[in-house]
């Protein structure tokens, strides 16, 4: 049964019964598609169908469930069934959820879990989470240098089945410290009567400390193209691991922050849906920014204001000023971009900034010709039967204007790219020199420049 035919079933059923008669069409799917199955119908009906699958695939089915549901399934859930289903789900998980609960439901929930889970959750859940340690794994198999290869693909045939990421595995000394590493495809290649310190690699080892910034160790593992990557602590003993599913999550959850940030909106530790977020939580953390940056604004109504005269005596200039203020503005948005890109790829460093700021200018001097180009010939179009001073023709008033947006472009693009640099120079995050801030900086800025250029050639 197809997936959507089957939701349609789902939702209609109304007992427990029918509810378990269709878990064997459920099965047939992909566990992703379970939970997005299970995300759709009556929230009590999901304990249900979750007993209809043995642990392990219950642990994975939860680990693809909306965050909202995740957290319904703990309210609901209690006791045993709650420390058996957690006891199949993977670690980072686990604590991914554990941190979106409040203090209380912390609490409560460490209650009822196994010890075991408890000191794991604990564990994980002490580094900040935009560490290395949290967001790594206890998904992994770890070897000792004096067991045999043989030995040792034993273990790997024993634990198998509850570790999902068995790429690399990793040897480490009697005090935990990590000292080598080898993928199973070389295990399986080598002879079983030599000792793993005779295949392992010990030699410039990649991995990452725990406090290191995720950001940093996912760009690792992608430039280096690694599966997964370990990561120790202080004293070089092995913690975890960073696999590549989860540098595809940091690299999601990074870009959205980027995104949010440079659009002027503040982060959410919350890991909703857009629309399952509530609309006060959209307004707090698009309002600071746009509130902040409207009250910044009223600084181009005064240059408005002072330049007053001008526009009375000539009012072609009130035609193109918003011509002028979103050319600029896209330039410098344009420039933010690019560089705020280079700088999470690590292509540049704040330190390039005057390599930066020479080829933004060589960039915005050939934008800056096209578009002033543009401007002349589209006022000279839009603009043959508009009224000018005597003293002036329109083919003037067109250079003119033409030559305020070239100047505004080159500015704006200048302020974009430069902008990020300066904010990464002083420690900030360079997204916080959002595409809002940077639109009113450029907007003042045009503004000075046309009038400014304005007043100089027209005498106004």
């Amino acid at each position: 049964m197809k997936k959507e035919v089957l939701l349609r079933v789902l939702k209609g059923m109304q007992s427990v019964e029918q509810i378990k008669n269709l878990a064997q069409d459920l099965k047939r799917l992909p566990r992703v598609e379970i939970a997005e199955i299970l995300d759709q119908i009556e929230p009590g009906y999901v304990p249900v169908l979750l007993d209809q699958f043995e642990g392990p695939e219950q642990g994975a089915i939860y680990a693809e469930l909306s965050p909202q549901l995740q957290r319904e399934l703990i309210e609901t859930l209690s006791g045993k069934r709650l420390a058996s289903l957690w006891a199949n789900v993977s670690p980072h998980v686990r604590v991914d959820v554990y941190q979106q609960l409040r203090p209380e439901e912390q609490h409560d929930l460490l209650a009822q879990l196994p010890e075991d889970i408890r000191n794991s959750i604990l564990e994980l859940a002490a580094y900040a989470e935009d560490t290395a340690g949290g967001v790594m794994s206890k998904d992994y198999l770890w070897l000792k240098p004096e067991k045999t290869c043989a030995e040792a693909l034993e273990k790997v045939r024993k634990f198998s089945p509850t570790i999902r990421f068995l790429y690399y595995l990793y040897v480490i000394n009697d005090r935990e410290e990590l000292i080598g590493v080898l993928s199973l495809k070389e295990l399986l290649k080598a002879n079983p009567l030599q000792r793993i310190e005779e295949v392992m690699h010990r030699d410039n080892l990649v991995f990452a400390r725990v406090h290191d910034d995720r950001e940093a160790v996912a760009q690792t593992v992608q430039r280096r193209n690694l599966l997964a990557l370990p990561v120790v602590d202080e004293q070089n003993r092995l913690r975890g691991v960073v696999t590549y599913e989860d540098v595809i999550d940091i690299i999601q959850a990074e870009n959205t922050e980027d995104l949010e940030r440079f659009m002027g909106i503040l982060s959410s530790p919350s890991s909703d849906t857009y629309l399952k977020t509530p609309s006060l939580t959209h307004f707090r953390r698009r309002a600071v920014w746009v509130v902040s940056l409207a009250a910044v604004g009223i600084i181009s109504g005064v240059i408005i204001h002072h330049f007053e005269h001008a526009l009375e005596k000539m009012i072609i200039l009130a035609l193109y000023m918003p011509m002028v203020a979103d050319t600029g503005g896209n330039a410098g948005s344009q420039a933010a971009t690019v560089i705020v890109r280079a700088l999470a790829l690590g292509e540049i460093r704040a330190r390039d900034w005057f390599r930066v700021v020479f080829k933004e200018l060589r960039i915005s001097l050939l934008l800056s010709v096209c578009l002033g180009l543009l401007a002349f010939l589209k006022i000279l179009f839009l603009s043959w039967e508009t009224e000018v001073p005597e003293q002036v023709s329109l083919i003037n008033v067109a250079a003119v204007i033409s030559l305020a947006l070239s100047l505004q472009v080159i500015s704006s693009t200048i302020i974009g790219g430069t902008l990020p640099l300066i904010v990464k120079s002083v420690g900030g995050d360079p997204a916080v020199a959002s595409t809002p801030a940077i639109t009113t900086i450029v907007d003042i800025t045009g503004l000075l420049i046309y009038f400014g250029i304005a007043t100089l050639f027209f005498a106004l």
